[in-house]
């Protein structure tokens, strides 16, 4: 019998291994970015992250985060898409390490010409 690979990314799977969502067989990883949804517009979020920055260590971005700030910052502004592929990333991925940035107000998206830019916020 033949490994299992995941509907979505394609990787091999051990017997046993797959997680089925919506009628598909998924790794688990690819399994929980389906069952993650990733908000950038959350007033509770943002409301915590203002609430935090105040406090000693209370905004930290990771290396990734500081990259794709200091890309936009860089450019004012660029195609998410273009972001993506600049910081080798899938548009999920992307979207995720946008959120944060987005919830602390440092970052935005905004749409033009039936794009989604990211821009200084």
């Amino acid at each position: 019998m033949p490994e299992p690979t995941c509907a979505k990314c394609g990787t091999a799977m051990e017997l046993g291994e797959a997680r089925e969502y919506l009628g598909q067989e998924l790794c688990e990883d690819c399994f929980l970015d389906a069952l993650t949804i990733t908000k950038t517009c959350d007033p509770w979020a943002v409301h915590t992250a203002k609430s935090l920055k105040d406090l000693p260590g209370g905004q930290t971005l990771t290396p990734l985060q500081q990259r794709l700030y200091d890309l936009v910052k860089e450019r004012g502004e660029l195609p998410m898409l273009e972001a993506a592929a600049q910081l080798g990333l899938t548009e999920d991925e992307l979207r995720r390490e946008f959120a944060p940035l987005r919830h602390m107000e440092m970052l935005r998206g905004c749409k033009k010409e039936n794009l989604v830019y990211l821009t200084l916020f």
